[in-house]
Order: structure tokens, then C-alpha cells, then sequence
């Protein structure tokens, strides 16, 4: 380790970083600019053809331990390639997180790699740290739901969070559906073959590539345009015209032709407004609305967007149309006196800034010694306390009635007399 090294951090070696999302886990150490890895979150099993996906919440415990394992195992020594004993780790969680998951996390975190103290970050809270600022209305669009949240100077409004099944794994589902109704493709044997004839289902990963590669947000006057054309009551409204074709090939022989009209109309999902009039951008305004009277113009003139379905072409600039647009509709015109609304480009992809707000806090040594549960403390108690906002962690994480107080957090270094 270099001497500057060693100076900065107390001779402690940099804490481990990990992101668990439902699609991709981020890793990487604390202080740098970005994660060392983004890998999927799947393992490969002899006995099962396609990969498992390790962050499941609706399996047995052992079976969730025994993923989580192999997983954890893969990112410290194929990918980190450092000794879980020798750094303490910082895990991106969600605010939705089960407590069987991520009780589940640290007994194999504490118990197979004995690494020697564990602190739970909310996503959310951490990606305020990329920006510097102590309020805003966070939103993340990740893989399997949308989820906002608003932070008032540090502290998640939990009351006010607003959540909908709108994300990447909406976007696959219908894509998948769209290519297989309507897409041909072109073989070395015969050309504009129908695509369920050539392969009955499309692999995940491919259809994940299309989208990135071909797909976009319209703007909201287009949009509504499509909308109109796709459900179509009164049988007047006319499409758009559509964006060209695309060629993907799927291998050396065949040629998939992906139609134009798919390429926009699929991201429509998460702004089409459904029976309770419900997307992601109302999701927004209706958390604006559950928010204390004096905190709402703060919050709306500070939104921070994070997530890898963010990544959209497009999405922030239909994302303020949409919300602009709604804004003067009678059900928020009324609530809501606010009428500016502002997004903050964050110093990450959307995909990483979470992870990066942990890396920043994760590099902060005595704020990490402080708030971090040590091996000895868990070893003692058995649980993992919680605590989402930046001031003072619970005092029930200090210690016990009628215990001399367990060694929860050994601090690198102390600025303290």
C-alpha cells in the first residue's frame, strides 16, 4: 500500500462496496470514482441450465444462503481479488429490502467470510452524497419496480415513498411479446421467417441488448400520439410515423428485423397511465403531495433520477414533460403551488450513483467506524440494527440495558481527545 494511503486512511485498508441489484451488483472499494465491476446478479449451477439470480426474496433461507455465497465468494476472488477479512463493507440496499434478506446477507458476510463489520446503506440516501445537497426527491428506476422516496435535510421521508412494478423487467416482458408478434427473421435457408418459428422465446440478454441498442423515449406530444394509436377507443387516432427498422444479427446466420413501431412504443409502459391513473411521472407528484406542506418546493425543485432504466434515451426529458403536463391537471393544480421542477445531473451513469454515494461514505473512516456493525457485536446480539438518515444512529445500537455495551463500533481513527 502506497504511504499516502496508509496516511489518509489510519493504516485501515479501504472499505469493499457492493450494490446488490436485482439485474447487475456493482462493486467495488470506497474513494474511487467507480465501481471495479458490474456483473450480473446470477450464479451458474451444474444442475440448472440458466443462471439463478441471487437476490430473490421469495425463496427458503438456506437456499438464499447458499446463492448469496457462491456469489459473494465470485465478486472477492475472481473480481476484487482481496481478503474479506482484511476490510470492513458497506452494502447498497433498498429502502423495500426484506429483513430475511438482508439477515441473510450479513450471516454470510459475519459468518463464512468474517469480514469485520457490515454497514447497510439506503440507496436512496447515498446518492445525495454524489450531489453535496441534504434534500431532495429521489427516484429510481431499477429492474424490477420504480421507487421514490424524498429525503428532507438527510432524513427519508419513509412515510411518503411510492412504488410501482414499472422498470427494465416491464420493458423486457413487452418487448419480448412485440418481437415475437411482429418481427421476421432472415435465415441462411429462407428470408422473412416469422420469429417464434426460428426460436420459441427470446433469451433475456438479447432481448436487453435490443433495447439498449435500439430503443428510446419518445417526447410527450409523440407519445400521447402513440398512446392514442395503441388502445385507439374511438378508431380516428393515427400513429406517428415510425422510427426505420433496425437489422440485429442474433448469430452468423440469422438476421433479426426489428420494426421501427417497436422501438418507441415499448418504453411507452412506464408513462401510459393505467385503471388507478398511475405511471412513473405521477408517482413523483403523488409522493410531492403525501410530503409536509413546507417541504414540497424544496423537494420538487430538487430531483434527483437514479436507476439503470434512467439510461433511456430520452427518459429525463419526457420524464419533466410528463410531469409539467400533469402538473396543471385539476388533481395536482389544487394540491400542489409549485410549479418548478428541476433534475440534478449527478457525477455517475444513474446505474452507479448509488454505489458512488457509498464509496463517498465509505471513505469517510471515522464516520464508517461509527456507524458500521462489528463482527462482535452481531456475534453477541444476532441482528443487524437499521438506520436510514445520517444523524445519530439509535440508541439502541449502543448498547443493551444491563450489559456492559458490546464492541459495536471500533473506530480506524479518532479526531476525539
Amino acid at each position: 500500500m502506497p504511504l499516502y494511503e496508509g496516511l489518509g486512511s489510519g493504516g485501515e485498508k479501504t472499505a469493499v462496496v457492493m450494490d446488490l441489484g436485482e439485474a447487475f451488483t456493482k462493486c467495488g472499494f470506497a474513494g474511487e470514482t467507480g465501481p471495479r465491476c458490474i456483473i450480473p446478479s446470477e450464479i451458474k449451477r451444474p444442475d440448472v441450465t440458466k443462471p439463478v439470480r441471487v437476490v430473490q426474496y421469495n425463496i427458503n433461507t438456506e437456499e438464499l444462503y447458499s446463492y448469496l455465497k457462491e456469489f459473494i465468494h465470485m465478486l472477492y476472488f475472481r473480481h476484487l481479488l482481496v481478503n474479506p477479512r482484511d476490510r470492513r463493507v458497506v452494502i447498497i440496499e433498498s429502502v423495500l429490502c426484506p429483513s430475511h434478506f438482508r439477515d441473510t446477507l450479513t450471516r454470510v458476510l459475519f459468518k463464512h467470510f468474517e469480514v469485520p463489520s457490515v454497514l447497510f446503506a439506503p440507496s436512496h440516501l447515498m446518492s445525495l452524497l454524489t450531489l453535496g445537497i441534504n434534500s431532495a426527491m429521489v427516484l429510481d428506476c431499477g429492474y424490477t419496480e420504480s421507487l421514490v422516496l424524498p429525503i428532507y435535510e438527510g432524513i427519508p421521508i419513509l412515510s411518503c415513498w411510492g412504488s410501482l412494478p414499472l422498470g427494465g423487467k416491464a420493458i423486457h416482458k413487452e418487448l419480448e411479446y412485440q418481437l415475437l408478434e411482429q418481427c421476421t427473421v432472415d435465415t441462411g435457408l429462407a428470408k422473412g421467417q416469422s420469429l417464434p418459428s426460428v426460436m420459441g422465446s427470446v433469451p433475456e440478454d438479447i432481448v436487453e441488448d435490443i433495447k439498449v441498442r435500439t430503443c428510446f423515449v419518445s417526447d410527450l406530444q409523440r407519445g400521447l400520439k402513440i398512446q392514442a394509436a395503441k388502445f385507439n377507443i374511438d378508431g380516428t387516432a393515427e400513429r406517428p410515423s415510425p422510427p426505420p427498422d433496425v437489422d440485429y444479427p442474433l448469430d452468423g446466420e440469422k438476421i433479426l428485423h426489428v420494426a421501427g413501431p417497436i422501438r418507441d412504443s415499448v418504453v411507452e409502459i412506464l408513462f401510459e397511465q393505467d385503471n388507478e391513473e398511475t405511471s412513473v411521472a405521477t408517482l413523483i407528484l403523488d409522493s410531492l403531495v403525501q410530503c409536509p406542506i413546507d417541504t414540497r418546493k424544496q423537494l420538487a425543485e430538487n430531483l434527483v433520477v437514479i436507476g439503470g432504466t434512467a439510461m433511456l434515451p430520452g427518459f429525463l426529458h419526457r420524464l419533466m414533460a410528463e410531469i409539467r403536463y400533469l402538473v396543471e391537471k385539476p388533481k395536482y393544480k389544487e394540491a400542489l403551488a409549485t410549479k418548478t421542477f428541476r433534475i440534478h445531473t449527478p457525477p455517475a451513469k444513474p446505474n452507479c450513483v448509488a454505489w458512488l454515494g457509498g464509496a463517498i461514505f465509505g471513505a469517510l473512516q471515522d464516520i464508517l467506524g461509527s456507524r458500521s456493525v462489528s463482527k462482535e457485536y452481531y456475534s453477541q446480539t444476532g441482528r443487524i440494527p437499521d438506520w436510514c438518515c445520517l444523524n445519530n444512529p439509535p440508541l439502541e445500537m449502543m448498547f443493551d440495558v444491563g450489559k456492559a455495551p458490546p464492541p459495536l463500533m471500533k473506530r480506524a481513527f479518532s479526531t476525539e481527545k
